[in-house]
């Protein structure tokens, strides 16, 4: 992998992520043209992802504070056994439902294989499929998005539903912030919370998914991949702040049916290539 390639995969992680057009789906259709596959193009995901995570951690990092000296808080009343669901402050309430949010993956972990395989194979076709699925989600969640309800406030059934949504997006090619976020939309969250509930709800879901990927890994990476890795890792995350920055204009812009368009073009584009490059024509 060279070091243009690397810029490039950092750009579409940063912008994608955040974006809710699916990262994985456009890093899946890029590496597929740009022959990038195997080991190489699960690490280069890894290292994207990874880099993203930094750009959360600058964007939110007042309320990302506020979270954890909360969860330090909630802790120690564990221990001293004064933690009581009922008197829970917005922030401590946040904490318990992303956990709740986090509960449903652990059914779709049992399909983890499975998903893996769908990413890794050489059919796009599927993620073409998956942007459709997105785009339509994206259409009916702004069609419902005047909600009222702050992450603070957040109940257990709607922390589920958001989950649910986050466990089908490991589907390449189905955005996982545009999932979590019309998760969000459809049980009566303001859209700026959305937002803020669907990134911090990323932070531990990245961090574990791309340590169980790491996992599976070999450690064969040459010293020039290792290279265009790292200036990868820092495009994703400097791109990824400014795409979090434009999300949250377009959100108070009430401009998210954009996407929705977006990711239906892009749908209709990728299938079509994937059917030319299945009848020979590509």
């Amino acid at each position: 992998m060279s070091i243009l390639e690397a810029i490039l995969q950092g750009i579409i992680q940063g912008l994608t992520e955040f974006l809710p057009v699916s990262s994985s789906g456009h890093l899946s259709v890029f590496q597929h043209f740009f022959g990038i596959e195997g080991e190489e193009a699960a690490l280069s995901t890894i290292v994207m992802h990874l880099g993203t995570l930094v750009a959360v951690f600058a964007a939110f990092s007042k309320k990302i504070k506020k979270l954890i000296l909360e969860f330090f808080s909630m802790v120690k009343d564990i221990f001293k056994r004064k933690f009581t669901f009922k008197d829970m402050n917005p922030n401590r309430r946040m904490i318990v439902m992303i956990i709740v949010s986090i509960l449903p993956l652990f059914g779709f972990y049992i399909f983890k294989d499975f998903f893996s395989g769908m990413s890794s194979d050489s059919d796009i076709i599927l993620e073409g499929c998956a942007f459709l699925y997105t785009s339509i989600l994206l259409f009916i969640a702004d069609r419902h998005s005047d909600g009222t309800k702050r992450a603070g406030e957040t109940t257990v059934a709607s922390a589920l539903t958001i989950g649910i949504f986050q466990g089908i997006a490991l589907v390449p090619g189905i955005s996982r912030s545009g999932s979590t976020i019309s998760g969000a939309l459809l049980t009566g969250m303001k859209r700026e919370d959305a937002v803020e509930y669907s990134f911090i709800l990323g932070i531990p879901v990245i961090m574990a998914g791309a340590l169980v990927q790491i996992k599976d890994l070999g450690s064969s990476a040459e010293s020039s991949t290792i290279i265009a890795l790292v200036v990868g890792f820092v495009v994703s995350a400097v791109t990824g702040y400014f795409a979090i920055s434009l999300l949250k204009w377009l959100i108070k812009q009430n401009k998210f049916k954009v996407f929705s368009i977006y990711t239906l073009i892009l749908g209709i584009v990728v299938i079509s290539a994937g059917v030319l490059e299945k009848t020979g024509v590509l």
